[in-house]
């Protein structure tokens, strides 16, 4: 039952006073049950059994607060790691996108010759770096053909036939033309085969009543092929041909080019090149005059390290900004109420091992020989300029002290990928008896590698995983891989392990999460019986209320019996 008004009641004592003199008989009496409040009475007994959960809302508010810390932490390290991706590994070749394997390419010329004028080139990551010298004696170029003036483009021409048109060495496919067709007809109807027959029509105002219809090929270094099967010969009628076939004027004969690389003479269907030279792509743009050449040198593209090296310092001192905040002291040497990991063991380990990597040393070099220093506030920072001497100085040095290295003790197994982190092993490698790889394995456990044709990759969730090889041989054999580690793949797999799925964060999170399910059970648990408890109050509280209302009834009617039998 619902109490649904404040009452109380109370009852005071009735008194009856008798007088000999007189013939009737007093009686006073109240019963005030207005001064009870039962809901107050109720609402304190309620919280009373409501204060634990309070409490303990409290301590998941807490550790919520850690969690978001936590998260944070996570998400600075994630960063960190991803940042320094680049800079973990080393390994060169076409498929690498490590900061190391990236390329750059300049081009200089010797004598009168404009080298942007004539070249044009990309490089990708992976190529061989090396100087190489060009020189262009012709470009590639399509045939093109011109006919004779017609006064028209939109006359129809009367012509009707059938021909086959395409280029020398490709395909060719038939083309009919019906009486109807104008100029621009024509040109159209070729023009809607040039996916098959590559070539292209147009049309050239050469007057205000004269116009000539050019044939292009699409191709470089092809002849265009044209005969007449069957009506008119249209592209004779046009001027295109003459009466042999043969075409009447060729704006533009079909060549291929001509150039020479460091000595070696070569000729290629195309100005864009991209065979000569592995992962190098030329776009010859015009001959070099005799006598000068174009200079070209192909380096590493040490703007991707300095880049990666600066977005570094960057991540780090934001990771730090974190751990500082968390740190936080009041003036009486009290944890701010902000620093809600103050103390916190696991956060203060993984900073310490960080700055325990960056004041590490790799083959006699250090980050200070980089130009990576801490300033007077302990930020990290970067001197560029001591940065790009050593680039330019000692990039093998810069690479060993910053990325992975994986080596092998066979020319027959060639490394592809170190992975993120790179392992120490002896490689047991099986080939079959038709001298086809089979297998990998590490001590007689074949779990770490798959093989895929002469690929053995590492696999997923193992200790081998982002490692790759490439076997050459023929044979089964054992074969000892060597890795060492530099400073930012130390420091990439030290984030990236502390903000992944099974870090330590990770394990800190998941821990609070479960006890914050726990606690947040047992405020449900307190809720719940204090609901019920309400009710039961309610209705207890509800029949002491009906109880005094009765008793004040009673009392009413006693009272009036009472003063009926005085009065008589």
């Amino acid at each position: 039952m619902t109490v649904s008004s404040a009452t109380s009641g109370t009852s005071s004592t009735s008194s009856t006073t008798s007088a000999s003199s007189a013939s009737t008989v007093t009686t006073t009496g109240t019963t005030n049950s207005a001064s009870i409040d039962w809901s107050a009475l109720i609402e304190a007994e309620v919280n009373a059994k409501l204060a634990a959960a309070t409490t303990i809302t409290t301590s998941i508010t807490a550790n919520q607060a850690k969690i978001t810390a936590y998260q944070s932490l996570q998400t600075e390290l994630s960063t960190l790691a991803t940042g320094l991706s680049s800079l973990s590994t080393s390994i060169i070749n076409s498929i690498a996108t490590n900061a190391f394997a990236t390329r750059s390419a300049t081009i200089a010329s010797t004598g009168d010759v404009s080298a942007s004028s004539a070249l044009n080139m990309s490089v990708n990551s992976g190529s061989a770096t090396g100087d190489h010298t060009l020189q262009i004696t012709q470009l590639a170029t399509a045939q093109k053909v011109i006919g004779s003036s017609q006064s028209s483009t939109s006359t129809a021409l009367g012509l009707a036939g059938t021909f086959s048109l395409g280029l020398a060495g490709g395909n060719s496919t038939a083309i009919s033309i019906t009486s109807g067709m104008s100029m621009q007809d024509v040109v159209d109807t070729i023009n809607a085969q040039t996916s098959t027959t590559n070539v292209q029509a147009s049309i050239v105002q050469v007057s205000s009543e004269s116009y000539e219809m050019v044939l292009t090929g699409t191709q470089d270094a092809a002849n265009i092929t044209y005969s007449s099967t069957s009506g008119d010969d249209i592209l004779n009628k046009l001027g295109v041909t003459d009466t042999t076939g043969a075409f009447t004027d060729v704006l533009q004969k079909a060549q291929s080019a001509q150039f020479t690389l460091d000595g070696i003479a070569l000729t290629r269907n195309t100005n864009d090149i991209s065979d000569v030279l592995s992962g190098v792509t030329f776009d010859l743009l015009q001959p070099t005059p005799s006598g000068t050449s174009l200079n070209i040198s192909i380096q590493t593209d040490t703007s991707q390290i300095t880049s990666a090296l600066q977005t570094f310092v960057t991540n780090y001192n934001a990771f730090r900004d974190q751990v500082i905040a968390q740190s936080a002291q009041n003036s009486d040497g009290t944890a701010a109420s902000s620093a809600v990991l103050f103390g916190d063991s696991t956060m203060r380990d993984i900073m310490t091992q960080l700055q325990q990597v960056l004041s590490g040393s790799v083959n006699g070099m250090t980050m200070a020989d980089l130009g990576l220093s801490f300033n007077e506030s302990n930020e990290l920072q970067l001197d560029t300029g001591t940065l790009s001497t050593v680039l330019t100085q000692n990039l093998a040095g810069v690479t060993k002290l910053l990325s992975a290295q994986t080596t092998t003790s066979s020319s027959q197994l060639n490394v592809v990928n170190t992975g993120t982190s790179p392992q120490s092993f002896t490689l047991d490698v099986t080939v079959d008896s038709t001298g086809t790889l089979s297998g990998a394995s590490v001590g007689g456990d074949s779990s770490g590698f798959s093989v895929v044709g002469n690929t053995i990759i590492g696999n997923s969730g193992t200790i081998y995983a982002g490692m790759a090889f490439t076997y050459t041989g023929s044979t089964s054999q054992s074969i000892t891989v060597s890795s060492t580690s530099g400073l930012a793949s130390q420091i990439y797999q030290l984030a990236h392990t502390s903000a992944g799925t099974t870090g330590q964060l990770q394990t800190l999170i998941t821990n609070l999460q479960s006890r914050d399910t726990d606690l947040q059970s047992q405020v449900s648990d307190i809720q719940s019986n204090a609901a019920t408890f309400k009710a039961q109050l309610q209705l207890q509280y509800a029949n002491y209320q009906a109880a005094i209302e009765s008793a004040n009834n009673t009392l009413g009617y006693l009272s009036a019996l009472l003063n009926a039998s005085s009065s008589k």
